[in-house]
């Protein structure tokens, strides 16, 4: 077996994830031309052409593997990788329940990430990368970005400073922490 450092692994990480952004942007220049997305979906608003994420793809693969490395200190332990699948999961329930025009339920399943951020750190890196590639596909990679750093700023307040508030009332309901004598 050939062993890989961990920046060989990230050069090839982030090799995978330009060639799958770079593909999907040349089958769509083949097939009609490159889409551009309107914020918030509104045609009054101004469209993004998905052409940025042949910039923004690489470079946020190289940010976030580092940013992931620098935090387990080791080659990327399965827990990351099952944090990277679910969001990636996630991403493309997304992506199809969008495509699929159901907003109604897309809306519960993006109310249910306040409630999940309480329990798991869904501020990761980790879920970052996986919730733009799954969702890069309808969306391209920009949109994705922008909205999954938003997800990441409430799910850090959920996970940081509220989940403790609720620990510490839990705490003192249950009465689990006993003062020592």
């Amino acid at each position: 077996m050939i062993k890989t450092t961990t920046q060989q692994q990230q050069w090839i990480l982030t090799l995978v994830a330009s060639l799958y952004i770079w593909t999907l942007l040349i089958v769509e220049h083949l097939n009609g031309g490159v889409v551009s997305h309107h914020l918030l979906n509104q045609p009054d608003l101004p469209a993004i052409s998905n052409w940025w994420g042949a910039l923004l793809m690489p470079v946020l693969s190289w940010f976030l593997l580092n940013r992931i490395y620098r935090r387990v200190h080791q080659p990327y332990p399965a827990a990351v990788l099952g944090s990277f699948a679910a969001a990636l999961s996630f991403g493309v329930l997304v992506s199809v329940l969008f495509l699929q025009g159901r907003e109604q339920v897309l809306s519960q399943l993006m109310l249910s990430l306040p409630l999940l951020a309480l329990f798991f750190p869904l501020y990761r890196a980790e879920f970052l990368l996986g919730f733009v590639l799954a969702m890069s596909y309808t969306f391209g990679a920009l949109l994705p970005t922008a909205f999954g750093c938003v997800l990441l700023l409430m799910a850090a307040v959920m996970y940081k400073a509220v989940r403790p508030v609720f620990l510490y009332l839990f705490d003192l309901v249950t009465g689990a922490k006993k003062t020592a004598s």
